[in-house]
């Protein structure tokens, strides 16, 4: 039997429908946007523009290392030392800067701390063999030391000659009023999503995600990739580190403590699949700004903060739980 144009448009609109409505990530949106209708009604300061602007800015720092892990995750791996990277990449920027460097010496160190981690890593995980969480759960712990050492376990809050560069690089707002962090947030989604879905790297990696053992066989140069993935990661979380610390006028040994969590809570929130192969830049983002309107809402409401972990941790169990129904539909 024919099928007319009209039944041929109908079909494939009712397919993306489909696709739409079973994608983690439309009903995250969906989540987000729902809880700050509901907030704005149940609160007077969560509309606020000051409440806004302090939320989106709030949102990037997990998001821009969201956007790192979602790398690592769509391979399967897992990053536990994107917080102490943070705070070692930050740490090393503000040490070179108070030390009387310029500015682009500083972020030039923090960048190479950061490729390096990255590579060490990588390169246990593929080329060693070794479990990704043990290497990034052991880097953790270095990472996080070696920042005490940098700094001799002291607050670093003066930056040299470029003090003032700095604190308007994280804390500036050059565009529209929009701040700074949150056109870097931008920026990084846009060239994530590209490398993600337009490259012949990123194929690759999904193709890594979904079945390791045939991209082998395809000629997917494996471990290179790997090596390549942590050191995005990593350099995702250098990245954040400086413009947090622009965007704070201080260093401690505690800044990024427990970030892991929140990213890789963003990552899978937003719809990325642990066991690899699934992840978006947009996810990331969505995820981040589904944990950072949480977080607001609770002292809003009037919530102990200790319940955050609580809400986080639920959300992590509902975006797999959500995951396991979905590839329970699909094997049916």
């Amino acid at each position: 039997m024919a099928v007319t144009l009209d039944q041929t448009i109908a079909q494939k609109q009712h397919s993306f429908l489909s696709r739409l409505f079973s994608t983690q990530t439309f009903w995250v949106v969906i989540a987000v946007i729902l809880a700050c209708i509901f907030l704005s009604f149940a609160t007077d300061a969560f509309a606020t523009s000051k409440n806004l602007y302090n939320i989106t800015r709030n949102i990037t720092f997990v998001a821009i290392v969201a956007l790192g892990m979602t790398f690592v995750i769509i391979t399967g791996g897992i990053d536990l030392s994107v917080g102490s990277v943070l705070c070692l990449c930050s740490m090393v920027l503000a040490v070179t800067m108070h030390a009387g460097y310029s500015i682009e010496i500083g972020i030039l160190a923090a960048i190479i701390t950061a490729l390096v981690i990255g590579g060490f890593n990588g390169v246990l995980i593929a080329y060693l063999g070794f479990p990704p969480f043990v290497v990034t759960l052991g880097m953790l712990s270095i990472a996080r030391s070696l920042a005490m050492v940098a700094s001799n376990n002291t607050v670093v809050f003066q930056f040299g000659p470029d003090h003032d560069k700095l604190l308007a690089l994280g804390g500036g707002a050059w565009v529209f009023g929009i701040a700074n962090p949150v056109l870097y947030m931008i920026i990084l989604a846009l060239i994530t999503g590209f490398i993600l879905r337009w490259t012949k790297f990123g194929r690759h990696i999904f193709a890594i995600g979904g079945n390791e053992h045939a991209a082998t066989l395809t000629g997917v140069p494996v471990k290179q990739i790997k090596v390549a993935v942590y050191m995005i990661s990593a350099l995702s979380a250098g990245i954040a580190g400086i413009i947090q610390t622009g965007w704070l006028g201080a260093v401690t040994t505690n800044l990024g403590t427990g970030m892991e969590l929140q990213v890789i809570a963003a990552t899978v929130i937003g719809g990325a699949n642990l066991a690899g192969g699934i992840g978006t830049a947009f996810g990331a983002i969505v995820g981040a700004a589904l944990i950072e309107v949480i977080r607001n809402s609770l002292g809003l409401l009037g919530i102990n903060a200790f319940w955050q972990g609580v809400f986080i941790g639920g959300a992590i169990l509902m975006a797999v739980l959500f995951d396991r129904i979905r590839n329970f539909r699909r094997s049916d």
